[in-house]
């Protein structure tokens, strides 16, 4: 039986791309608010989970937001 391996709530999700999307607040790089960001060093594990739950999602609505954006001719 092979196990999911999913990282530890406590590691930030963060990937060095930090630029916010102006359209949807969101960092480009790991789909956290800025609040988010600021506040991941005092969250708790619980906090940090519930946040990471969300960046799947966040981050297909900014792909979405870019590839209707109409730089990119649409």
């Amino acid at each position: 039986m092979s196990a999911v391996v999913r990282p530890r709530a406590t590691q930030s999700p963060c990937n060095g791309v930090c630029r916010m999307d102006n359209a949807t607040g969101l960092c480009t790089g790991c789909g956290r608010t800025l609040s988010e960001i600021g506040d991941w060093g005092s969250m708790n594990d619980a906090q940090r989970a519930r946040i990471r739950d969300l960046l799947p999602e966040r981050m297909a609505k900014l792909r979405r937001e870019r590839s209707d954006s109409p730089e990119n001719g649409r």
